[in-house]
């Protein structure tokens, strides 16, 4: 049988491992895409694909759909691709047109929409967390006084720390409302009460509405862009915190009808007990998903793709996580932030000697405009570093991030003149 997947968006490495999959498992997997013009830079593999169609981000519903149809006349789809943020709810609706399955267009709505999200969870007594859709400072001061500041504001839909703020008073509303609105075309913001506690993410896979928790991480974020900056996993958290951030993120999938696929669920524990942040359908960033692998042996994007050609999956995850004889391993990433201004002229350090267990990855470029830590995307390195304990992995990782100097040309400023 010959499988077509119709990959929406960035799909990275996967449409050629799922072809690759598939000569292995002696079936012919063909690939086709259908994206966004930005995501061609990302695509590696343009000549394998059997056709590539370009719309603009701009492009109805209704045009998605259309030229769905249009290569499902001519090579159809027996498959739906979805791997990333970006295109997911064209790839809901074009499925739902051409009777295939992936994640219905009502769940993707409720997990990319933060306000969404909220309600959900509230309705169906997962937890109270208190927010709001807000489009004025007055709006966002309102909120505010009900609940009190610290407060956070966010896009209605996101990804990557864009746009996010940690408010602490009302003076600052009006530039956290137009950080949040210049991320998309909604100029709608939502603001959530302050959430404090440690921060976690949860990578676990989902198959028939059946949940398993692969491992949990320790997030540590910038207290203002909450901009991640570290991740270890396992997390070094106590066998009975384990079971209940495992426990109420297995509910909230299930409040949100979750029903298969990698999710990436990020969670503060508090004072409370646990409480999300938000989820994603997707594996996590910041090579989350290579580090899942090397702690645990289970390979997500591997689990995906499989999934998706209609194999079964979650019974090899299980008992890669139950093997007695797999080696306990501890994985840190570690980040450079970056200035607030300037421009990025030279990084030294790089070329230092340092252990075999850490990785050094070098993002900024000279050349590069500094404008401070802003997201995910305006990080300068990171350092990755296996070791026995969590506590040793993060050391390693932030001693390679230590040993960098970032140096910048700053023009001379100007001030008012009498």
């Amino acid at each position: 049988m010959t499988e077509h997947v119709l990959v929406f968006g960035v799909g990275y490495d996967i449409p050629a491992r799922m072809r690759a999959f598939g000569e292995t498992a002696g079936q012919k997997v063909t690939t086709s895409v259908m994206c966004w013009p930005e995501h061609l830079a990302k695509t590696d593999d343009t000549e394998e694909h059997s056709r590539i169609v370009v719309l603009s981000p701009e492009a109805s519903d209704e045009e998605w759909i259309a030229m769905a149809r249009s290569i499902d006349a001519v090579d159809p789809v027996t498959r739906i691709g979805s791997f990333y943020d970006d295109c997911r709810p064209q790839a809901a609706l074009v499925a739902q047109a051409l009777g295939l399955d992936t994640h219905t267009p009502e769940i993707v709505e409720l997990v990319m929409n933060k306000y969404a999200m909220r309600q959900r969870l509230a309705e169906t007594g997962v937890e109270a967390t208190a927010s709001a859709v807000v489009e004025s400072p007055a709006q966002l001061h309102s909120f505010a006084e009900a609940h009190g500041y610290p407060c956070v504001v966010k896009p209605l839909t996101g990804a990557a720390s864009k746009g996010v703020s940690v408010v602490a008073g009302a003076a600052e509303a009006e530039a956290a409302l137009e950080r949040a609105s210049g991320t998309g075309p909604d100029p709608r913001a939502t603001v959530e009460e302050f959430l404090a506690g440690a921060q976690y993410s949860v990578e676990a896979f989902s198959e028939r509405g059946e949940h398993v928790v692969v491992t949990i991480t320790r997030k540590y974020s910038d207290p203002v862009s909450l901009v991640e900056l570290g991740h270890v996993m396992p997390a070094p958290l106590k066998p009975e915190e384990t079971e209940a951030v495992t426990r109420h993120v297995v509910a909230t999938l299930d409040a949100l009808g979750v029903e298969f696929g990698p999710t990436h669920t990020e969670v503060i524990l508090t004072e409370r007990g646990p409480r999300v942040i938000e989820t994603h359908l997707r594996t996590g960033g910041d090579e989350l998903w290579n580090m899942v692998t090397d702690a645990t042996g289970v390979d997500l994007i591997e689990s995906q793709l499989q999934q998706i050609l209609g194999e079964k999956v979650l019974p090899g995850i299980r008992a890669t996580l139950d093997d007695p004889d797999r080696a306990a391993r501890s994985e840190a990433i570690w980040f450079a932030g970056a200035p607030a201004q300037g421009t990025l002229v030279e990084v030294s350090g790089a070329d230092a000697e340092r252990p075999d267990a850490v990785t050094l990855n070098v993002l900024g470029s000279p050349g590069a405009q500094l404008n401070g830590l802003q997201n995910s995307f305006s990080r300068l390195a990171w350092a990755r570093a296996h070791a026995t304990t969590a506590d040793e992995a993060v050391a390693l990782a932030q001693e390679a991030i230590d040993g960098l100097a970032f140096i910048t040309r700053v023009p001379a400023a100007h001030g008012e003149l009498l």
